[in-house]
């Protein structure tokens, strides 16, 4: 039954705990159980809550004896990335500024997730606020990939995708202002979903967040568990004057007629010519070029983009977003426990002008448009996730394919577009490279259009099946000692 446990999705242990055939507290004890034995090697929990996931376990189970009504997650784990403020349970922003904040309310997504039954059972690792593509800190140290430990997570959600990869817990919460959910994803070979902006509402409280840009989203070793976690934190919330008005479409539904048939894809080996590893854009064309044997049309085609341009307008919305948050901390001669690039940005986003911020916002609306005239031939837009496979910690590629790139953002070029232009975008596992590395497809949307986004990943993960792999040194069970 362990091995069963660990290896069942969300929806499998769900299903099983309203059939009465598992108990929210075996369940909830065991995965803490794998999180004491392997998160040791991973480091992808900053602070696990033992005794009140534990309490919550309890009370599920006695919901359950009672026949009380049941959420659509009721006793199934879920891990929380630290960027997401819970109740009582200590929330520190990847920041040793916060290492001791323990707020006292629940943020709108972990309110949600309560409220449909899920056990917290910790929280994830990420860099402070959120601010770069890998998950290290001051305050946790790096979060290592669980396909080779050398390795990074990806970031800034590395916390939860390692989490997730290694199946210490079924799913995990993640957000992404820049490809934050999808580059752990990418890396660690596990699904993740960044919604239409405005699908998930979000607090305005708290620090940091890459709000103008972020949206949070599911990690997960498969698609119908986003689904099921989308319906669940989806819709609209009056905290959030950005919210998306309208309710959702049931988006676990739309995937249980998983085909593309028909469906118009154009397939872009690399936006803007930017450097790829020959090794993953091989991968991805295999992959994007698959979806033809399953009722699609695919042509190569992308957005009229210019990187330049574009990547300042990108750098420009979030930088002063955290100059907003954490410009007065930094004043305050607060910077000394933040990383010193980080501390530069935000120094420089504070004497930008307003003509700097208001010409972003024009280069925004135009790259919004030249996705609409793409979407306007096609219905999906396939592209690599990344630029290269996990790398060293630390050691941010410099040249990539020959060429230099910044080691800060060179690795990740493709992301970013999606939230500037506020799309839904997902990456799918798609394959390994010779080193046994995984690697995503990216698949990204019209505005407001995630059904055809997981219809889509369903479709593959149908045909290319992904969840059978698993890190070899985290099929090791404790109970097996």
């Amino acid at each position: 039954m362990a091995s069963n446990l660990t290896t069942s999705t969300a929806s499998e242990l769900a299903a099983l705990v309203r059939d009465r055939q598992l108990s929210p507290v075996e369940i909830t004890a065991h995965f803490l159980d794998r999180i004491d034995a392997h998160n040791g090697d991973l480091n992808a929990f900053v602070t696990v809550a033992d005794e009140a996931a534990m309490t919550d376990a309890h009370r599920a189970e006695a919901a359950l004896l009672s026949g009380e009504a049941l959420g659509p997650l009721h006793g199934v784990p879920i891990a929380i990335k630290d960027l997401n403020a819970t109740k009582g349970l200590t929330t520190t922003y990847g920041s040793q500024l916060q290492r001791d904040n323990v707020p006292d309310h629940d943020d709108i997504i972990v309110e949600r997730l309560r409220a449909a039954g899920a056990i917290i059972v910790g929280k994830t690792t990420t860099p402070e606020y959120g601010w770069k593509a890998t998950t290290e800190s001051l305050l946790t140290g790096a979060t290592h990939n669980p396909w080779n430990l050398d390795l990074t997570s990806g970031g800034s959600s590395g916390g939860s995708a390692a989490a997730v990869s290694a199946h210490l817990v079924p799913i995990a919460t993640g957000s992404d202002g820049g490809g934050s959910i999808r580059i752990p994803a990418s890396f660690c070979g596990v699904y993740g979903i960044k919604p239409t902006f405005g699908r998930v509402p979000a607090s305005y409280t708290g620090l940091g967040g890459w709000r103008v840009l972020a949206q949070g989203g599911p990690l997960t070793t498969n698609v119908r568990d986003a689904a099921l976690m989308l319906d669940v934190i989806s819709g609209p919330d009056a905290r959030d004057a950005t919210c998306i008005a309208d309710a959702p479409p049931p988006f676990e539904r739309a995937i249980e007629n998983a085909t593309v048939d028909r469906v118009r894809i154009a397939w872009a080996p690399a936006m803007d010519d930017r450097p790829i590893d020959p090794e993953i854009r091989d991968i991805c064309a295999a992959a994007a070029y698959a979806f033809e044997s399953l009722g699609a049309s695919i042509e190569e085609a992308m957005p009229a983009v210019e990187t330049g341009p574009t990547m300042d307008a990108f750098a420009t919305m979030f930088l002063t977003d955290y100059a907003v948050s954490l410009g007065p901390l930094v004043a305050a001669g607060h910077g000394g426990v933040l990383p010193e690039r980080f501390v530069e940005w935000i120094s420089a986003a504070t004497e930008w002008s307003a003509a700097r911020f208001a010409r972003a916002l024009r280069e925004r609306e135009w790259h919004r448009r030249r996705f609409e005239e793409l979407f306007d031939s096609y219905d999906l837009l396939l592209m690599p996730t990344m630029a290269t496979a996990a790398f060293l910690i630390d050691h941010q590629p410099s040249v990539i394919d020959g060429r230099p790139v910044d080691p800060m953002s060179g690795f990740t070029p493709f992301c970013y577009h999606a939230n500037l232009a506020g799309l839904p975008a997902a990456s799918v596992p798609c394959g390994f490279t010779k080193s046994g590395l995984p690697v995503g497809l990216q698949i990204i949307g019209a505005w407001g259009d995630e059904e055809t986004v997981l219809r889509a990943s369903a479709a593959f993960e149908a045909a290319n099946p992904w969840a059978h792999h698993i890190p070899e040194r985290f099929l090791w069970e404790p109970s097996a000692d």
